[in-house]
Formats: structure tokens, C-alpha cells, sequence
């Protein structure tokens, strides 16, 4: 509807008026001296537009046009503010619900075909015997070459109870690729927020939470209870590490599972008073005693950073691991004509010591444009429930640190060009069976075969010493020092030149538990990638043991 609206330049100047006027409400609680210039822009911009659209010299594109101006002035402000356009709602729903019709499948493009990267466990796409590896072919007779991701993504899409018939081709034990035609009902797809919980010691259970869309506290409560239910517990190691976050509402259902009820969680502060609330757990807990350790890094953000700042501020459980990411800030959408969207920034979130762990002020900018980080010697010390010292705009900090596994640029290299998911669906067409996900791993032949493998592949990358040696060549080239130095340069170089063949024996040990991972995935899906992780998870580990010294835990949850 929005795409023949757009059509006609004379609506869409009505367009475009409309949806900048629709900031107005919040806008306009300013000055007198804003409201001024607010309307005197407004003018300004759609007089502009008319000028352009009656004497430029070339016909203009609309909604091209418009969305560049909506985008450049979004740009301005944080990276969370955001314009959602009709034909982009869906997708935004399925972000903060987690369901879509489909039939729950990730997928990626791969040469010319978009590939099933994995299967969701217990859906369509699994029921129906697809694998990670399979080529979509052809999507209810139509080919599907050179279509990208999200072309066939909106194929595979449709509402529950429909049918689709996928063309997939398969590779087989001699290598040759089978041609075969699968047919399937799509579903409402649910991504669950948990995707594993279990056990990782006889007595230490272990809850992975992902995102927060609709039902996360739900699944906490659930996990937590069911695990209750059939073991005794003496520790629960909460996995936060590279959560996103979500929806505020469920971070406060998913705290309220560890804390009890009517306890304040987290207060929001915006411009407008409608925004200044205050966010308590309403339930019952399931479990207030448990020893609790929660992982965290950089990658857990905003609902995830509420979740583990409260627990920490609450002296509920110690966090372990890296810095969280430093998101302090709340969104809340603003309905727009047309059934667009704007996702705005209304408010800063304060955990329960005060502090708001927001680290980069988006209103202030560096010459350049570049956003500021808040300085150390700006930050403020709080206190928790029990006197500890903690400390705002930053992010959450741990209360025991630990360094992040690195990759090495081997690893990365094999994993960013796909040969080490190439190999593990390679492997897979040849195995009909392995052993359970806890106890798979590849012996010294497998790995050697691998090895042999991807001899044929081109992985180059380069080492930051040869990176800095480049740049000591452009520098001397520049400052005509080259000639001077040019064999010794040379002589370094040839010294430095890593070896492909001695780096994957070099780092062995950490390509092949990306690799195991990776095999144990194209059997046990997800839940057995995350199982099989446990065995080369360090913070994991350190959890187990923290977790089993009681002293330790008293310590590091008492004033120090």
C-alpha cells in the first residue's frame, strides 16, 4: 500500500510531512524557542522538497528520497532510533515475539544457492529430515538460483497451516550432490529464549538464555522448576554471554524468578513524565537461595545487563566473565500514517543501587561526528544491598574477570569463509550416527583428514606482525627510507611469512572444538552445539568451581 502511495510525488510530499510531524508531540514540550525552530525547519524541508521534485532535472524517486532523508536524520541521534516502514513490520514482530509462520530453519547464502545453515529442533524444517548443508533449490516450483537470503526467507514464510514444497540438493557418501523435493506445513514458529538447560556437574544446573521476546521469564521459571523437580541443586550457572536483550518487561519476569516479590528492579527516566516508572517483580519466586553465578561479556546487552545488574545490585548472585556491553537505554515504538513505525529512545533504565550502566553519550560528539564514551573519571561509585562498591556508565562489570577466549586468525579465517560448516556437512553425509554430544571428538586421523581437506582451500590472512610490516614499508616508501632498508625488510618478512600447514597444527586444539562443535550441530542441532561447547568453556568451568567453594561465593557477595 505504502509503494503505490509513494507513487505520486504530490502524496508523498503529504507523506513525508506527516511523519516528521508525528515527532511533534514530543518535540514540541521544549521552548518556545524550539517550537520555532521545529516549525521554521519543517517549512524549510518540505518547501525543499517541492522545488526538487517540480525543477530537478532528473525524476526523482519518492520513497527513495524520503527514506535517505529519514535515515540521514535518525543517523544524528542514537543507533536505536530507527524508522520501520510497512513492509518491514513483520520482521520487527518477529524480533520482539520470536514467532513467525514458517518452517523454523536459519538459512544463508552459499554460491548460488541459499543453504539451510540449521534446522530449529522440533519444527517443519527438522520434521522433514532437512539438514544444515541442504541447497534450496527451488521454493514451490520456482528456481531459486542467485535469490538472496531474504527473497528466500519471504518464500519460506507464510501462514500457519500452508503448504511449501522445497527442491533440496543433498550432498552423499561419494561426494555426488542427490536431487530430491521435500513438502511441508508451515507453522507458528517459536525461537525459544531457552534453548538448552541441563546439568554440568552432578549437583550444578546450567540455564542458557538468549533473548528476551514474549514467554522469557516463562521459560526461566520453567527450566529452573524442571530441573528442581529431578535433581538436587546445590548451584545454577546462569548463561547471559552474548544475549542481545529484548523486552523490558520479561527482564523483569526473568529477575523475578531469583527474587522475590514486590522487590524494585529497575526505574526508567525519560523527558516526558510518562516515562519516569518504576519496575517491581509482581510473582512468587521459584528459587530466592540458590547459589546463582552468572556468566556475562560483551555481547550481553540492555535486557540481559538488567537481568545481571540487579542480581548483582541485589548481592543475588556473582557475575563472571567480561564487561557487559553498556546499553542503558530504553525503546518504545510511536505508531506513524500508513502503518509504518518509529522505534524511538524514551528513557534511560537505573538498576537497583542507581547507577545506569548506559556507556556512550549519543548526545554529545566528537569533532568528527564519532559518539563519546564516558570517561572513567566520570563514573560514579554505588553501593549493592551489602555494601559492595559498583560503579555506573560502563556497563556491568564482573565480580571476577576473566579474559575471552581469542580465535586465532586461522580460525577465524576457516570459519568466516565457511570451510570448517563445509567440512562438518561433508563429514555428516559420510557418518550416519556419532556418539552423544557430551562425549564426541574427532581423533588425530580425523583431524589430519580435515587437515588434507582444506590444504586445497584459500584461507590466507594476515598476522598482525605482518600487518605492522606492511605499514613500516608504506611509511619508509613514503619517507624514501625503502631503498635503505629494502633487505632487510625482505629478510624479516621472509622470517615472519607464517606457515598455513604449522598454523593448523599450531592451533590444533582450538580449530578442532570449533569443528567438533560444528559436527555434533549437523546431529543434535543447536542443543548439541551448546553441550559439546562445555568442554573448552574456561568461564564455564570457573562457574563449576566458584559455585562449589561456599566460602569463595560469601566472599565475593560481601562488603569487601
Amino acid at each position: 500500500m505504502i509503494a503505490e502511495i509513494m507513487k505520486k510525488s504530490k502524496k508523498i510530499l503529504l507523506l513525508g510531512c506527516i511523519v516528521i510531524i508525528a515527532f511533534v508531540p514530543i518535540a514540541f514540550t521544549g521552548s518556545t524557542s524550539s517550537y520555532f525552530e521545529i516549525t521554521k525547519n519543517l517549512d524549510i524541508f518540505t518547501t525543499l522538497y517541492k522545488e526538487l521534485n517540480t525543477y530537478y532535472v532528473d525524476t526523482i524517486k519518492p520513497e527513495k528520497l524520503m527514506r535517505s532523508g529519514i535515515n540521514d536524520m535518525l543517523d544524528g541521534l542514537d543507533p536505536y532510533t530507527d524508522f520501520i516502514p510497512e513492509e518491514e513490520m513483520e520482521d520487527y514482530r518477529t524480533q520482539t515475539t520470536g514467532k513467525y509462520g514458517g518452517i523454523g530453519a536459519v538459512i544463508g547464502t552459499r554460491g548460488d544457492y541459499v543453504v539451510v545453515t540449521e534446522p530449529y529442533e522440533g519444527f517443519p524444517a527438522d520434521k522433514s529430515g532437512l539438514r544444515s548443508g541442504d541447497r534450496i533449490v527451488e521454493v514451490d516450483g520456482k528456481s531459486a538460483k542467485n535469490y538472496k537470503t531474504d527473497q528466500v526467507s519471504a518464500m519460506l514464510k507464510g501462514k500457519p497451516g500452508t503448504e511449501v514444497a522445497l527442491k533440496i540438493r543433498r550432498m552423499n557418501k561419494d561426494g555426488k550432490e542427490d536431487e530430491f523435493t521435500v513438502k511441508m506445513t508451515r507453522e507458528e514458529i517459536k525461537i525459544r529464549n531457552v534453548p538448552y538447560y541441563g546439568m554440568v556437574s552432578d549437583d550444578i544446573g546450567y540455564i542458557r538464555l538468549s533473548g528476551f521476546t514474549e514467554r522469557a521469564g516463562a521459560e526461566v521459571k520453567n527450566a529452573l522448576e524442571t530441573l528442581e523437580s529431578k535433581h538436587k541443586l546445590k548451584g545454577l550457572v546462569f548463561d547471559l554471554r552474548d544475549n542481545p536483550g529484548g523486552l523490558l518487561n520479561e527482564a523483569i519476569n526473568v529477575a523475578n524468578v531469583f527474587i522475590d516479590k514486590n522487590i524494585r528492579v529497575v526505574d526508567t527516566k525519560g523527558k516526558i513524565d510518562e516515562w519516569n516508572k518504576s519496575f517491581s517483580t509482581l510473582n512468587d519466586p521459584v528459587d530466592m537461595k540458590l547459589p546463582m553465578v552468572v556468566l556475562a561479556d560483551g555481547g550481553s546487552a540492555s535486557a540481559a545487563e538488567i537481568v545481571s545488574g540487579s542480581l548483582q545490585d541485589l548481592d543475588r548472585a556473582v557475575i563472571i566473565g567480561q564487561k557487559t556491553f553498556g546499553k542503558g537505554l530504553v525503546q518504545s515504538t510511536r505508531s506513524l500514517p500508513f502503518n509504518a513505525k518509529l522505534k524511538i529512545t524514551t528513557a534511560k533504565y537505573y538498576i537497583p543501587s542507581g547507577r545506569c550502566i548506559q556507556a556512550i553519550n549519543y548526545a554529545e560528539r566528537n569533532a568528527d561526528g564519532s559518539v563519546k564514551r564516558i570517561p572513567d573519571s566520570l563514573k560514579v561509585a554505588f553501593k549493592t544491598k551489602n555494601g559492595r562498591t559498583v560503579y555506573d556508565g560502563g556497563g556491568i562489570d564482573p565480580d571476577v574477570a576473566l579474559e575471552p577466549e581469542k580465535l586465532a586468525k586461522i580460525t577465524i579465517s576457516l570459519a568466516t569463509k565457511n570451510y570448517i560448516s563445509d567440512y562438518a556437512t561433508e563429514y555428516r553425509s559420510k557418518h550416519d550416527k556419532i556418539t552423544d554430544a557430551k562425549s564426541f571428538a574427532l581423533t588425530d586421523a580425523d583431524y589430519a583428514d580435515f587437515v588434507t581437506w582444506v590444504s586445497k582451500k584459500d584461507y590466507e590472512y594476515s598476522t598482525t606482525s605482518e600487518k605492522l610490516l606492511d605499514e613500516l614499508k608504506t611509511a619508509a616508501e613514503k619517507e624514501k627510507y625503502y631503498d635503505d632498508i629494502k633487505s632487510d625488510y625482505e629478510a624479516l618478512k621472509k622470517t615472519m611469512m607464517h606457515d598455513k600447514e604449522h598454523d593448523l597444527e599450531k592451533e590444533k586444539t582450538q580449530i578442532k572444538s570449533v569443528l567438533e562443535g560444528e559436527i555434533v550441530a549437523r546431529y543434535y542441532l543447536n542443543t548439541g552445539r551448546i553441550v559439546a561447547s562445555f568442554k573448552s568453556d574456561t568461564e564455564l568451568k570457573k562457574a563449576i568451581d566458584i559455585l562449589g567453594d561456599e566460602k569463595k561465593m560469601n566472599e565475593l557477595l560481601v562488603k569487601k
